[in-house]
């Protein structure tokens, strides 16, 4: 694996055995696992399963819902989603390592009737045109410098009139990206747009924005319970330290310090096709 994003995120080799070895060691059964289970290693964004679930309500799914999860990691919010709406997913990530474990994950939960991932490039997608009914993307366009091709191909897979909905870390007007942060361990590989570069690379794909909101503030809350939580009782058992290893810890305070300096910030966005 040579590209410098897949290998950022897959620094171990059996990514489910190795999440499985340490649920099993804090009393876990993987027999009868849940979504919230997974949660602490799969919901790989600030904020997690809440940011997922509220990301979600908005997108107006039914069983009948097909979605597609943009570089969809562990495979978290496509299972929680799945869970939550009853509707099918399909998730598509970069790492092979990723969608390997994505699946295990998946079965581990009993979701794999309605849950698949495959690897691709979310800049060029191995879909038809048309064929979703709504696409989501959580906390991955930082890695990406072509989002006008991202965005694109989101819009050319989406059926007239489904949604796209984006939840991701924008620059902010702070300054420069204190690194090293979880999705980069330095600037070359973090692509960060603006939110006035966000708003013309949508419009410019054929999107509406119906919803923008800046949750910057919540996610900066979110890390100070974080950090709180680790004083008291230390780093748990499960984590995104799993795949992104020792160095996690110095990326999470930074990413806290980033959105309290507001050298970043944190966007939902919810757009029709």
């Amino acid at each position: 694996m040579t590209d410098p994003v897949a290998t950022h995120y897959a620094r171990t080799g059996d990514l489910a055995s190795a999440i499985g070895r340490r649920l099993t060691e804090t009393g876990k059964d993987l027999a009868n696992l849940t979504t919230a289970d997974l949660a602490p290693v799969d919901e790989f964004h600030v904020r997690g399963r809440e940011a997922t679930l509220e990301l979600a309500r908005g997108m107006g799914l039914t069983p009948k819902s097909h979605v597609l999860d943009l570089g969809s990691g562990l495979g978290g919010p496509a299972r929680t989603v799945a869970e939550a709406h009853g509707c099918r997913v399909t998730g598509i990530d970069l790492t092979p390592a990723f969608c390997d474990a994505a699946g295990v994950l998946t079965d581990w939960v009993g979701l794999a009737d309605r849950v698949r991932f495959e690897t691709g490039d979310v800049t060029a997608l191995p879909f038809a045109d048309g064929c979703f009914d709504a696409a989501m993307t959580l906390h991955v366009a930082m890695n990406i410098r072509a989002k006008d091709r991202l965005y694109a191909e989101a819009r050319r897979v989406l059926r007239p009139g489904g949604v796209l909905a984006i939840y991701d870390v924008l620059q902010g007007e702070g300054g420069e990206v204190v690194y090293p942060v979880p999705w980069a361990g330095d600037a070359a590989i973090s692509h960060l747009a603006t939110p006035e570069e966000m708003t013309a690379l949508l419009e410019a794909a054929g999107f509406t924005i119906r919803e923008c909101e800046d949750s910057t503030e919540r996610g900066e809350a979110f890390f100070a319970a974080v950090s709180e939580r680790l004083a008291r009782s230390g780093p748990p058992a499960v984590s995104f330290e799993a795949f992104l290893g020792p160095d996690f810890p110095a990326m999470a305070a930074n990413l806290h310090r980033n959105l309290k300096e507001r050298r970043v910030r944190t966007l939902r966005y919810l757009c029709r096709a």
